[in-house]
């Protein structure tokens, strides 16, 4: 693509970015202790919270993806974010009272409570791993629009970008990245709002004109409602969204580091309200940008779309069509979407690693202090971690990306729904049902892992739909563990640690 940012462009960027650091620096005064830099000393409202949990759930890749799958099919893929509000009402029922007992911080030590130090630890190098590889690709993703606008080689691009995030986010701890994700919130709805605008007001007849074509070409259409679990028809992606969501709402750091940060649980569930109600409406405005997009150029053909990828599509559309200064606002959005997720990813890393494995295991006994520092100097590592793994990304072949990535995420994601949901509902399992479970679940995670990149002798791979990998070992480990109960019976307490137990530990002892 040969267009370029405009000097007011390259301003308006600026001067978010630059905004970006003054939040850094200033909540950079403020942390002086490992509660503070993990939890803002519990003291954030719920609309903050709920903020935060928007721009968290919402990456570079969300903020191209949608608008690229309605612009190239149509609304399929939005079906699986309708099943939010359902995961969202456990949340609130049973699973924010869990996480906001007591002073927990992170996910894990619930896991640790309930069904000891194998799940605890499982529970924590599952979530590093898959982050330190997650935020390399995110990294890598929102680098290319800015190298494509800029012409700035793809490595500079990386490292500065990278150096930049980790700077406020390890200087600011999880004030500055929340409060950070509550600006990239705005300026991602003003950035696709005002887009949207822009593009309707150029077409003859605006937004009926969208309906119509849109609808002579089914662009509003959500797949087939046959019965059909190895396509993704209506059925299929409703289900995995609703196991996307309760994996979200019950066993992602990221996500409960927000609970545990509000000021009283009764915020934490406001805040997961206010996120779940502003969510769909925002997803849904990325779809029907993407059709908007595609009834754009129908009426206004251009052959440069037939050479573009369709995540390139929007940009192109960016950079061409709307007015200087405009889009510097719109990449800062997608910048926004980008940084959200990484600073939210980095600080997750720093506080599992010193909860979960320095206290408890290789620093015992030390100081806050101590602790404080290595949450800093962790969150450097992380980055740095980053940095070297978009860099890695950006020169393999895309497909040996996405082949890594379902190795990992099938190795050493796959029984944490099980693991948390087993925790919260059962009273039979323990933790040495659990432990052995998870062992043989981790073992056919790993088969179907590699069976899934066909990196296994044909006669050994058992096919298996990508998509289903997940759930089958979530469902294999609750099975395995529920019928190793009777064999290996629970002995410890388990008062206030699940959904039977808790009422004899309902009292809060930090809300303010």
């Amino acid at each position: 693509m040969e267009v370029a940012l405009s000097p007011l462009d390259v301003i308006t960027l600026s001067l978010y970015l630059l905004g970006m650091v003054a939040l850094g620096f200033y909540f950079a005064r403020r942390n002086n202790s490992t509660e503070e830099y993990f939890v803002g000393n519990r003291s954030f409202k719920g609309w903050v919270i709920g903020l935060s949990m928007l721009s968290t759930s919402i990456s570079s890749i969300t903020f191209l993806a949608f608008p690229a799958a309605a612009f190239t099919l149509d609304w399929r893929q939005f079906i699986s974010n309708l099943m939010l509000p359902l995961a969202a009402v456990l949340a609130i029922l049973f699973f924010i009272p869990f996480f906001r007992r007591g002073q927990l911080t992170s996910a894990f030590e619930y896991l640790g409570e309930r069904f000891g130090s194998v799940a605890r630890l499982y529970g924590t190098l599952s979530f590093l791993i898959l982050q330190i590889l997650r935020i390399g690709q995110i990294l890598f993703l929102v680098a290319i629009p800015v190298n494509l606008f800029t012409g700035i080689p793809i490595i500079t691009v990386i490292s500065f970008l990278g150096l930049f995030i980790s700077f406020y986010t390890v200087i600011g701890g999880i004030e500055a990245v929340i409060w950070t994700d509550v600006v990239q919130a705005i300026v991602l709805w003003l950035g696709g709002i005002l887009c949207l605008v822009l593009m309707v007001n150029q077409l003859p007849d605006g937004l009926s004109q969208v309906f119509s074509v849109a609808e002579e070409y089914q662009k509003f259409s959500v797949g087939s409602t046959d019965w059909n679990l190895n396509e993704r028809t209506f059925w299929t992606v409703a289900l995995l969204g609703i196991f996307h969501f309760l994996a979200m709402y019950s066993s992602d750091q990221n996500i409960i580091q927000r609970y545990v940060a509000a000021r009283s649980t009764r915020e934490a569930k406001k805040a997961t309200i206010i996120y779940s109600v502003i969510a769909l409406p925002t997803w849904a405005l990325f779809f029907f940008i993407g059709t908007t997009l595609f009834v754009f150029y129908t009426v206004f053909p251009n052959i440069t779309i037939t050479r573009l990828e369709a995540d390139q599509v929007f940009p192109y559309f960016i950079l061409t069509n709307l007015p200087a200064g405009v889009a510097g606002l719109i990449l800062a959005a997608v910048l926004a979407a980008g940084m959200s997720t990484l600073d939210s990813s980095i600080n997750a890393i720093a506080t599992v690693t010193v909860v979960d494995i320095l206290k408890p295991y290789w620093m015992k006994n030390q100081s806050d202090r101590r602790y404080l520092l290595a949450a800093r100097l962790i969150a450097i590592g992380v980055s740095i971690l980053m940095i070297g793994g978009a860099v890695f990304f950006s020169t393999i072949e895309k497909e040996s990306i996405n082949d890594l990535s379902w190795i990992v995420a099938s190795v050493f994601g796959g029984c944490l729904v099980g693991l948390f949901l087993l925790g919260f509902f059962t009273t039979r399992v323990g933790y040495r049902a659990a432990s052995v479970a998870l062992i043989i679940s981790v073992i056919v995670n790993g088969y179907l892992g590699l069976s899934l990149v066909g990196w296994l002798p044909e006669k050994w791979t058992m096919s298996v739909q990508s998509y289903w990998v997940g759930v089958l070992v979530n469902l294999l480990f609750m099975v395995l563990a529920y019928l190793l109960s009777f064999i290996f019976t629970n002995r410890k307490s388990l008062t206030g640690l699940t959904v039977w137990t808790q009422k004899s530990n309902t009292t809060e002892t930090y809300d303010h």
